[in-house]
């Protein structure tokens, strides 16, 4: 028999959610409203933990650049993304 130890060893526990352990389930709901996903999970006891997902446009960079000569000659970063530093 796998006990909850075993299982937390085997398992990499992400975020824990305090006050849901013992918890039981009644139902499981999702919808879709103004391009977020909202994903519900209703409890026997009447609350409701809900997860609401977005997804988001973010720009990567802004260059600005010379075209005359036909090379886009770089001439400025004008935004960079955070998670870009490469170049």
């Amino acid at each position: 028999m796998t006990t909850q130890k075993s299982l937390n060893a085997r398992l990499k526990v992400g975020r824990v959610y305090r006050g849901l352990r013992g918890k039981v389930v009644e139902r499981v709901e999702h919808e879709f409203e103004e391009g977020i996903l909202f994903l519900h999970i209703l409890f026997t006891d009447k609350t409701e933990l809900c997860w609401q997902i977005a997804t988001r446009m973010t720009i990567e960079k802004a260059s600005l650049a010379d075209w005359k000569t036909g090379d886009l000659k770089k001439l400025r970063t004008l935004i960079r993304n955070e998670s870009d530093r490469s170049s």
